[in-house]
C-alpha cells in the first residue's frame, strides 16, 4: 500500500508521522511545493522576527525523515492536479500512485493588489520582512489580525514606526468578537504602535502610504496580513468539492481514499455541530493524525472532533483562545494587571474562552468545551478558580 500526502507542512509531516506510529509499512511519498523541509510557521511571525539570531524552525532533518520515517520526499514540485479515477498525483508531469492520500496543502497569504505590499506566510516571506526590519523600515501593517499584530510586535521590539490600519472598525472580530476585539486593542495603543481602524491603503508609493481617509503615513514596509486563502486551485476539475476549501464529511474523507487535513479542510466538526475550516496549528496537528489513520485504514475511519485553539504573542503578552467566537454572551469571568479570562456563551453552553497572559487556565476551558460543558459549568469551573462562592444556576454571587 502506498500513502501519498500532498503538503510538506505541519499537517503533512503530523500525518506521515501518524500513519508510522500506527504500525503502517507501507510506502509514503511526501510531496511539498516549497524546496525547504518541513518547518513551523508560527514563529515566523514571532521569535523569527525578534529574535537577535534567529534559527530555521524546521521540524526534522532530511536524513531523519528518510531514514526514521521512510519517507520519499518530493520537495520543490507543487502538484498540478488529481486523477481520482486512477487514483494518482499529477507532479510536475509525473503520476504519483496512490492507495490512500492525504491532502495537507494549506493555505496562501492573500495578496494585496497594491504593487510593493509584502505578506507573510513562508519562510522566504520572513527572511524579507526580517531584513527589512533589521534596516530600520518605517512600517504599516494591513490588517489588525494576529499575523499582522504580531509584525507590529516585532517592529516595536527594535524600537521602530509601525502604524497597523484595519478596515473593520475594532479588530479582530472575526476571532475574538468586537468586546474582546477591543481589549486586543489596547495593546498596540500601549505599546506605542498607531491603531487605524475603519479605514484602508489606497497606495503605497514613494515611501509612503495613503490611506482611505486622506492621511499619509511614511513607509518603507508595508505588510498585509488580511487573511489566508486555501491552497485548492491544483484540484479544480478534480471532482472532489471545493467550497472555501475541500469539502469533507465528518471523518475527514473528501473522495474515496482521500482525507484533508490543516488549512485546505473543510469539514463537519461534530464538536460543534458544523462546517468548519480551520487555519490553527493545534487543529492541523489534530486533524492530520485523523486523517493519516483513516486514510490507511478506511474502514475504521474516526470522527474528527476538534475544539479550535490559537495563541499569538505581542508585545511579551501572550493571547489564547479556545472554542468558537460565535456568542449569545461575552462574559469577563476573571482579570487583574496584565491578565484576563474571558468566557463565551452559545445558547446554554459554553463555547469559548478568551485568556490574556493565562497559559495554563486555558487548556482547562478547552477541555470543559471539548466534553459539552453548559455555561453553568463553566462559570462555576471559573469561580472555584477564584475561590468565589456560586449560586445553584452556577452564577458567581
Amino acid at each position: 500500500m502506498t500513502l501519498v500526502v500532498v503538503g510538506a507542512s505541519l499537517a503533512g509531516l503530523r500525518a506521515v508521522e501518524a500513519a508510522r506510529q500506527a504500525g503502517f509499512t507501507g510506502r509514503i511519498v511526501l510531496i511539498g511545493a516549497e524546496e525547504h523541509l518541513p518547518y513551523d510557521r508560527p514563529p515566523l511571525s514571532k521569535a523569527f522576527l525578534e529574535d537577535a539570531e534567529p534559527t530555521v524552525p524546521t521540524y526534522r532533518t532530511g536524513q531523519a525523515l528518510r531514514e526514521d520515517l521512510g519517507v520519499e520526499l518530493m520537495l520543490g514540485t507543487a502538484a498540478t492536479g488529481l486523477d481520482v479515477a486512477g487514483r494518482a498525483v499529477l507532479v510536475g508531469g509525473q503520476a504519483v500512485r496512490y492507495d490512500g492520500l492525504v491532502l495537507a496543502t494549506g493555505a496562501a497569504a492573500r495578496k494585496s493588489p497594491l504593487p510593493g505590499v509584502r505578506t507573510l506566510r513562508t519562510l522566504d516571506d520572513a527572511i524579507a520582512v526580517r531584513e527589512a526590519l533589521d534596516a530600520g523600515a518605517r512600517t504599516v501593517v494591513i490588517g489588525a489580525g494576529f499575523i499582522g499584530s504580531e509584525i507590529a510586535s516585532g517592529a516595536r521590539a527594535r524600537g521602530l514606526d509601525v502604524t497597523v490600519v484595519e478596515a473593520l472598525p475594532t479588530p479582530l472580530v472575526r476571532a475574538v468578537g468586537a468586546q474582546m476585539g477591543e481589549i486586543c486593542a489596547d495593546l498596540h495603543r500601549r505599546n506605542g504602535t498607531g491603531l487605524r481602524c475603519g479605514v484602508q491603503v489606497t497606495s503605497f508609493d514613494e515611501g509612503r502610504v495613503t490611506l482611505s481617509d486622506g492621511v499619509v503615513l511614511p513607509a518603507d514596509l508595508v505588510v498585509a496580513g488580511v487573511g489566508a486563502v486555501p491552497a485548492t486551485g491544483w484540484l479544480e476539475g478534480s471532482g472532489l468539492t471545493l467550497d472555501d476549501g475541500v469539502v469533507c464529511d465528518e471523518t475527514l474523507r473528501a473522495g474515496p481514499g482521500i482525507y484533508a487535513a490543516g488549512d485546505v479542510a473543510r469539514w463537519h466538526n461534530p464538536a460543534f455541530g458544523r462546517s468548519m475550516r480551520l487555519e490553527h496549528w493545534t487543529s492541523a496537528a489534530e486533524q492530520a493524525r485523523v486523517a493519516a489513520r483513516n486514510a490507511i485504514d478506511p474502514a475504521g475511519a474516526a470522527v474528527c472532533r476538534v475544539v479550535p485553539y490559537f495563541w499569538s504573542d505581542w508585545y511579551g503578552d501572550r493571547i489564547q483562545f479556545a472554542g468558537v467566537p460565535a456568542a449569545d454572551e461575552v462574559r469577563v469571568v476573571d482579570d487583574g494587571p496584565g491578565r484576563l479570562v474571558a468566557l463565551y456563551r452559545e445558547g446554554g453552553r459554553l463555547a469559548g474562552a478568551l485568556t490574556l497572559n493565562g497559559r495554563a487556565k486555558v487548556m482547562k476551558y478547552r477541555g470543559l468545551i471539548q466534553r459539552g460543558a453548559s455555561w453553568a459549568e463553566g462559570l462555576a469551573f471559573a469561580a472555584a478558580g477564584k475561590n468565589v462562592n456560586v449560586d445553584k444556576g452556577g452564577v458567581p454571587v
